[in-house]
């Protein structure tokens, strides 16, 4: 699947395969460019040139056109594009094995081959659709609504999720919002979505406002004996969070590679203080 969100252009690609390291040949992302899949007897070189093409202006249809004009081997060729402004368009060669096809609909281009059937892509399709959330949501949901009705016929190996957006990556030095994959598994997208979760907990920051918390009260409490018993703070303050607990809250998850999730306005994220509670428990700090 190979979409773009509607609401902040997020661009991204999210793919299954029977096939070692899917992650290092089938998804292509430029942030505020356009997002590209190539697949079945994949042709690399669509990536790059197809990124390029579309940062000139060229729509998706446009560059798929011209790719696959260009390639002598098109018949075997699979891929799918979209652009920055949302329009789609996939292609698959008549020597792709069966079965294989693809379906575009709003912003995105879904498609597979060896794949059990068409119902594959349709309920990626129509898992994409209705499902709410931001994309990487909808992305998890139409890559586990393919593999319900069958995925890859072969069977299941590696699988890849790539996000962009403007600025996105780790202390915003590059796009890459999200750049994870499962090289070797026998259950890659429960594995993928494993290690998402851990990557979203330390580098994304994807929860509401109504989720941080005010650092006081019991609260401020819990967290300064924690602070404690991990040997970042030396004593407890029983009336307020006074800034040398905000500063060792601040090492404590920088140590802890949470400093995507640190705060300087007295308030803390749900899911660190859940984080906190749990490793208080278990008495390891991390």
């Amino acid at each position: 699947m190979v979409a773009r969100d509607p609401g902040n252009g997020d661009l991204g690609v999210i793919v299954q395969s029977k096939f070692p390291a899917v992650g290092a040949v089938v998804p292509w992302a430029r942030a505020e460019v356009g997002a590209i899949a190539t697949q079945a007897l994949a042709n690399v070189s669509y990536g790059p040139r197809g990124l390029d093409l579309l940062r000139e202006g060229l729509s998706a249809q446009e560059v798929l056109d011209a790719l696959v004009s260009s390639d002598d081997q098109a018949a075997h060729r699979q891929v799918g594009i979209v652009d920055a402004s949302g329009r789609a368009a996939t292609y698959t060669g008549k020597e792709c094995m069966e079965w294989a096809g693809g379906l575009t609909g709003e912003g995105y281009a879904c498609q597979g081959n060896i794949l059990a059937g068409e119902a594959v892509v349709s309920a990626m399709a129509d898992a994409y659709d209705k499902t709410e959330g931001d994309l990487i949501d909808k992305l998890f949901a139409t890559l586990k609504a393919g593999q319900a009705q069958g995925g890859d016929r072969r069977g299941m190996q590696s699988a890849a999720l790539l996000v962009v957006r403007k600025d996105g990556g780790y202390g915003g030095g590059f796009d890459r919002l999200v750049d994870v994959r499962v090289d070797e598994h026998p259950s890659p997208i429960e594995e993928l979505e494993r290690i998402f979760k851990i990557y979203d907990m330390t580098l994304l920051s994807r929860e509401p406002e109504s989720h941080l918390i005010n650092l006081e009260g019991d609260v401020a409490l819990e967290v300064q004996n924690a602070l404690v018993t991990f040997g970042y703070l030396s004593e407890v303050d029983q009336d307020s969070f006074p800034p040398e607990a905000a500063a060792a809250l601040k090492k404590y998850l920088d140590v802890a590679n949470f400093e995507n999730k640190a705060r300087d306005d007295g308030r803390i994220w749900q899911s660190i203080l859940d984080y906190i509670r749990w490793a208080a428990a278990e008495g390891s700090g991390l």
